[in-house]
C-alpha cells in the first residue's frame, strides 16, 4: 500500500486536479498507477509525519488525483 504525504483524508481531496506525494513502499512491485485506482494510506506511527491515520481508494487519470473514497 502506498503512503501518502497528506495529514487528513480532507487535505488529499482537497488536492484533486494535482500529482500525488506518495511514497512506494511495495518489495513486489510499482503500486502507483498514473491512470488506474489503487489504495494509499497515511500511517503516522510508520513515517512519524504528523496527522490522523487514514485509508482512501485514490483514482488517477493522465498523473493528476481525480477521486479519493
Amino acid at each position: 500500500m502506498l503512503l501518502t504525504g497528506y495529514k487528513s483524508k480532507k487535505e488529499l481531496k482537497a488536492s484533486k486536479g494535482k500529482a500525488l506525494d506518495y511514497e512506494e513502499t511495495s518489495f513486489f512491485g510499482e503500486e502507483y498507477k498514473s491512470n488506474g485506482t489503487f489504495c494509499g494510506a497515511h500511517r503516522p506511527l510508520i513515517t512519524g509525519l504528523p496527522g490522523r491515520e487514514f485509508f482512501a481508494r485514490i483514482t488517477m487519470k493522465d498523473g493528476v488525483i481525480q477521486t479519493v473514497e
